[in-house]
């Protein structure tokens, strides 16, 4: 289960950006997931619940979204239908993975103590 590799690598993250930002809490992280990502959400989710025990980011709420996978031309750069051939209706050219492929951090939400909201970050 390369998840819990996935979600530590994750977990590094946002406890660098909450540690930069002198975050208190982590309350809410929101992840995008690719059907090609070769990410389960089900077991991302559960090592997610897992791995923030005893961090900040402990109580945070995972959110996943899921993101449709997309082809493109080639040469046109036309959007190709899912379930059809991977080749442009118009020009014939083959299609590209143009996304549904990634896993992405897409937000997190900080409690900062107020008198570090108004500190300009970098």
């Amino acid at each position: 289960m390369h998840e819990y590799s996935l979600v530590q690598a994750l977990l590094t993250r946002v406890e660098n950006e909450a540690k930069n930002r002198h975050a208190t809490a982590v309350h809410r992280v929101a992840v995008r997931i690719g059907p090609l990502a070769g990410v389960e959400p089900v077991l991302f989710a559960t090592a997610f619940d897992h791995l923030i025990q005893g961090s900040i980011c402990d109580g945070a709420a995972l959110e996943i979204q899921r993101e449709a996978t997309e082809w493109r031309c080639m040469s046109c750069d036309a959007v190709i239908p899912e379930g059809e051939v991977l080749a442009c209706p118009a020009c014939g050219w083959p299609a590209r993975l143009a996304g549904g492929d990634a896993l992405t951090l897409e937000r997190i939400e900080l409690e900062v103590p107020q008198h570090v909201s108004g500190l300009r970050m970098r």
